[in-house]
């Protein structure tokens, strides 16, 4: 018996332009590195360095995605539970959210609705 009949032989993966693109494109999203997209497809990092320095795989600087909006702390007040008789509508503008453990976020008067909604997506994650 020889060596060589009995070492599993490698092949070379030849990769389409789409799929060297398409690697190359989802190494440009946030948080993502070089080493986990070759990981995700068995490939070497150089590799994918050498197709991120050829032009015609390189991810068109337009369509990389933008740098999620920098975080921004909103005040906030945990307070004690009041007990309330029922009463009518009230004129004052406000909001209730429960969230877990039996806090109540409360927000009176005037907010900006697009800060509120990061801030909701942020304590359900």
């Amino acid at each position: 018996m020889r060596v060589r009949d009995s070492v599993a032989r490698r092949t070379k993966r030849l990769w389409t332009d789409d799929e060297k693109r398409s690697i190359c494109f989802q190494t440009t999203a946030p948080g993502v590195s070089v080493a986990q997209v070759a990981r995700r497809y068995a490939v070497n990092a150089n590799l994918i360095f050498k197709w991120l320095r050829d032009a015609r795989f390189a991810p068109n600087p337009a369509s990389v995605p933008a740098p999620p909006e920098e975080a921004h702390f909103l005040p906030v007040e945990i307070v004690a539970e009041e007990q309330t008789p029922a009463a009518g509508p009230v004129a004052e503008s406000r909001i209730e959210i429960e969230l877990a453990g039996g806090h109540r976020m409360r927000i009176s008067g005037s907010y900006d609705p697009e800060a509120l909604a990061r801030l909701i997506r942020g304590l359900t994650l």
